[in-house]
């Protein structure tokens, strides 16, 4: 029996007895749980690379979440096979180091995103990622003017294409120091200022559980500038479980009761079988 088989029968094993179940889209094997839906979820593709993007989509599609977060522009269609979509993608040249907040790397940066938006928008992919970059030689001022400057010569092509550009909040104490889009009032002065539906926030709660806690309060009153949120349990970056310090169901419940419509992508490194966390979290986010 091939380790796809194994992986596929050890998913539906593991399926909540009872759940209904719809078919597929023609091209994808099994069924496919049916989740409650005040939840939109999906998985980021980084945690899960070892595994081939077809079989992570057909595990995915399973599972009942609707995308792949973080692909790049070549993959982009792979996940339409299979009734998901790209949620987040990922655009040729940007990285966390060297982003908008950097005078030098404007018009790179710039210009692949100009590529990409009309780009997404033919594979249906609602958001692109984007980086404020670290802080050396940039001072928050200026680096918060740079990215607004950045996002306003932007932001008319991604409002006629539908797609929205997502700076994510990441922390500077564990994971990437430096990094200058920190802090969830950063960010948010960034985007109120260019004010426009199609530039908000991706908001990782994993990183903001360690820069910020109070993640609940702060969510819901910046619920306007945030289109997209990532999870990773806090410490670690692993499994959403009893080992971790979030409440994750409390936090999904408030995203849900604030009306979000957006997307939940999981992006923890998993210790165990890989597919097996992933159901579990996808599990305890369907509130």
């Amino acid at each position: 029996m091939s380790s796809t088989e194994l992986s596929r029968r050890s998913l539906l094993a593991g399926a909540v007895t009872g759940v209904a179940a719809a078919v597929l889209p023609a091209g994808a094997e099994g069924v496919k749980a049916v989740r409650k839906g005040r939840i939109h979820q999906a998985v980021c593709r980084g945690p899960y690379a070892h595994i081939p993007l077809d079989e992570l989509c057909r595990a995915a599609a399973e599972m009942g979440l609707q995308g792949i977060d973080l692909l790049r522009p070549e993959e982009w269609d792979v996940p339409l096979r299979y009734g998901l979509r790209c949620t987040m993608g990922q655009a040729v040249s940007l990285d966390l180091y060297h982003g908008l907040a950097h005078p030098d790397q404007q018009a790179r940066l710039e210009q692949d995103l100009r590529t990409a938006i009309p780009l997404a928008a033919k594979h249906k992919v609602p958001n692109l990622i984007c980086f404020s970059g670290t802080r050396f030689h940039v001072l928050d001022d200026q680096g918060a003017a740079n990215c607004i400057a950045s996002f306003n010569r932007l932001k008319p092509i991604a409002e006629d294409h539908g797609v929205t550009l997502c700076m994510e909040l990441l922390n500077s104490k564990i994971n990437h120091p430096g990094y200058m889009c920190d802090h969830t009032a950063w960010g948010v002065n960034v985007v109120r200022a260019v004010n426009s539906p199609r530039v908000k926030l991706l908001y990782d709660i994993y990183h903001m559980q360690i820069m910020e806690g109070d993640l609940i309060r702060t969510i819901t009153t910046n619920k306007e500038w945030i289109a997209h949120f990532h999870t990773g349990g806090v410490p670690g970056r692993h499994e959403l479980d009893g080992t971790q310090e979030v409440r994750w169901d409390g936090v999904m419940r408030a995203i849900a009761e604030m009306g979000f419509t957006g997307y939940v992508a999981h992006e923890f490194s998993p210790t165990r079988d890989p597919l097996t966390s992933l159901r579990q979290a996808v599990e305890l986010c369907d509130v």
